[in-house]
């Protein structure tokens, strides 16, 4: 069982890359990339966009076939001047190159992976083989470069910059994460552990190949979740396999991002629903739904947390201990995300 592989901190004028890792880039998201790439800059990084990151770069839903994305990442991997990769988008294509991953590139260097949604993917399959900390964290083209960043509240944009660039340059523990909106206590209580998770659909596909995480590896873990564009009904099938595999029984503690297009169930035959349980207007939200799964098992669960598709993304390094409060709606990084990067004269 690989230890934790915590990537070399970055320092100022360090080379970041935009990469495809998973979709294309679609045409007339040109002005998003470059707003994302300002915003890494803002950061104190050098950027390099990766040539597949191109309109015209493109199979299918993807930037290209899986050998091709596998062989771009490949290279940035064994490139030692390349000192983080950043997904420029989510997608639907990470799964389909698990397998052609250079894992010892990762093993001699670890680099941060950063981005959410399909890069899930990549994040917990590379840290159930090699220990890497994946950053799940903002993509460039619809996250930093998304009109919160451009037209959000400056004082917020600006405690966000300064969070990520602490994480990726420090090699101390982050501390407190700073809510954004009101987080809420699903379930009281409180539990420290390794940060585990990313988009629900994705852990579970993972799950279900030769990458996935051990399932000692949840014992004492928290978990944290998000999900897109699903009916509360594929949350709670989603959530009840997770609790078929046991995880749902060794984890400590679990932390809900912001749901985008979850719609809840309607028992008078809304979404799901046939009015045959319940009373007329009985409506099932995901509060419900996670409660229900859980059922008398006595972990703390903090909900609506800065994650996910609606909103900027709090960095969540995987495999790093953080301290869930429910009762205080609190979420804290207990560990450093990176280690301390050589002398100069060592590089």
């Amino acid at each position: 069982m690989p230890t934790i592989r915590r990537p070399r901190a970055l320092r100022p004028g360090d080379l970041v890359v935009v990469a495809a890792l998973s979709d294309r880039l679609e045409p007339g998201d040109e002005p998003l990339l470059a707003r994302g790439v300002a915003i890494l800059e803002r950061m104190g990084f050098r950027v390099r966009v990766s040539p597949m990151v191109d309109t015209a770069r493109s199979r299918w839903w993807a930037a290209g076939a899986p050998a091709e994305q596998a062989a771009g990442l490949n290279a940035l991997l064994r490139d030692p001047e390349v000192r983080a990769i950043v997904a420029h988008t989510g997608g639907q294509a990470t799964i389909g190159y698990l397998d052609l991953i250079d894992l010892d590139a990762i093993r001699a260097d670890p680099k941060p992976i950063i981005g959410y949604s399909d890069i899930s993917v990549l994040h917990m399959a590379l840290h159930a083989r090699t220990g890497l900390v994946g950053f799940h964290a903002d993509i460039v083209t619809h996250g930093f470069g998304g009109d919160w960043y451009t037209l959000g509240d400056e004082a917020r944009r600006s405690e966000l910059v300064d969070l990520y660039t602490r994480v990726l340059t420090e090699a101390e523990a982050p501390g407190a994460l700073s809510a954004g909106g009101t987080w809420e206590t699903w379930r009281p209580g409180r539990a420290q552990g390794p940060l585990f998770g990313g988009l629900l659909n994705r852990l579970l596909h993972v799950q279900a190949t030769p990458f996935a995480l051990p399932a000692e590896r949840f014992d004492g873990a928290i978990l944290f979740w998000e999900e897109l564009q699903r009916p509360v009904t594929r949350v709670w099938y989603d959530l009840q396999t997770l609790r078929l595999s046991g995880v749902l029984d060794r984890i400590a503690g679990m932390v809900v991002g912001l749901p985008h297009e979850v719609t809840p169930w309607e028992a008078d035959g809304g979404e799901g629903g046939d009015g045959g349980d319940g009373g007329d207007g009985e409506q099932v939200g995901l509060r419900e739904v996670v409660l229900d799964v859980l059922g008398e098992r006595d972990i703390p669960v903090l909900a609506q947390v800065d994650f996910g598709h609606t909103s900027p993304n709090l960095p969540l390094p995987l495999g790093v201990r953080a301290d869930v409060d429910a009762d205080n709606r609190t979420l804290s990084l207990l560990e450093p995300a990176v280690e301390a990067a050589p002398a100069a004269a060592d590089r």
